[in-house]
């Protein structure tokens, strides 16, 4: 691929876009994924609307499969932003979170919105590397 192209990631490892964007874009060498939620990727609905936990771990499987498709991984990740609906949340996030980047973690922004796409609770879109 030349420097100045680009190219579209999909697998079917992460629930299929549900608007008119990628799930991640290769170009120049890095990975720009685009947000992931807790939507499993078989059926499309969300993990548990009422548990911020399942939604935190499938998000980031989630975005891990866009990772690996666009050849990458969680270790090459150089910055992540969080989104979520009530910061009450940050901490457990901020524990599942450190399981999934354990060895040198990723520059992160952590905001508060109002909603999320489906009633999610949370949200991660990453720049990464590819390997």
């Amino acid at each position: 691929m030349a420097a100045n192209e680009r190219q579209v990631v999909q697998t079917d490892q992460a629930p299929k876009a549900i608007g008119p964007y990628s799930q991640a874009i290769l170009a120049g060498g890095m990975v720009y994924a685009s947000g992931q939620v807790g939507l499993d990727p078989t059926t499309g609905a969300l993990v548990d609307v009422s548990d911020i936990v399942p939604q935190v771990r499938r998000g980031l499987d989630n975005l891990r499969a866009v990772l690996e498709a666009a050849g990458s991984d969680l270790a090459h990740v150089v910055k992540t932003t969080v989104f979520l609906v009530d910061m009450n949340d940050f901490t457990t996030m901020n524990e599942i979170y450190a399981t999934y980047f354990t060895d040198a973690p990723p520059a992160r922004s952590t905001v508060a919105v109002h909603q999320l796409p489906r009633g999610a609770r949370f949200e991660i879109e990453c720049i990464a590397l590819v390997k």
